[in-house]
């Protein structure tokens, strides 16, 4: 029978080293080399489509998710939640090509300025099926907005870019069209 100092000793020895004799089935990270006979091209693309959000009305596209706890210049802490139709041209009828879906929010407590979280989920040719991230400060009442592209999904995957806004049309509901110009480097 061992003794109690031994006994303490192998089970510190065990208890230390067992450490490196763990396997640990995932990984945080892993890296592999692939090589293939092409080399990826980076390509620039530009889009240009219009965003119409509606707050008001019997079908508004969106819709306040939290209100503002007082009254702050711009409505600070005031959220939508959107599913906005984006199409060729500035007419609410003309062709749609995907939807603008996310959450804007005033961010400013002393001016107008939106946070948009926004994924652009276009539905036409060969961009059916891919999105464009958006995340960034949008000052409605500038002329030119620039807002960053963070990514993108389908044929915009690995993208990164700009996109600027330009306000079309707006009445005193809040409801708005607006003119996207979006220049974005994809593989």
């Amino acid at each position: 029978m061992a003794s109690f100092a031994s006994q303490t000793f192998f089970i510190l020895f065990f208890s230390f080293f067992s450490a490196f004799l763990i396997t640990i089935n995932g990984e945080f990270s892993s890296e592999s080399v692939i090589i293939t006979s092409t080399k990826r091209m980076e390509k620039t693309t530009r889009l240009h489509f219009y965003f119409h959000d509606t707050v008001s009305g019997k079908n508004p596209t969106a819709v306040k998710i939290t209100r503002a706890h007082n009254m702050s210049a711009g409505s600070f802490g005031t959220a939508y939640m959107a599913d906005d139709p984006l199409t060729e041209e500035p007419e609410f009828s003309s062709k749609l090509v995907g939807r603008a879906q996310g959450i804007y929010a005033s961010a400013s407590q002393h001016d107008v300025g939106l946070l948009m979280v926004m994924n652009f989920a276009f539905s036409e040719g060969t961009y059916n099926g891919s999105t464009l991230s958006i995340l960034g400060r949008n000052e409605i009442f500038h002329t030119i907005r620039e807002m960053p592209v963070v990514g993108g999904t389908g044929i915009f995957r690995f993208a990164r870019g700009y996109a600027l806004a330009k306000t079309v049309w707006y009445n005193k509901h809040g409801n708005a069209v607006v003119e996207y110009n979006v220049s974005v480097v994809h593989y």
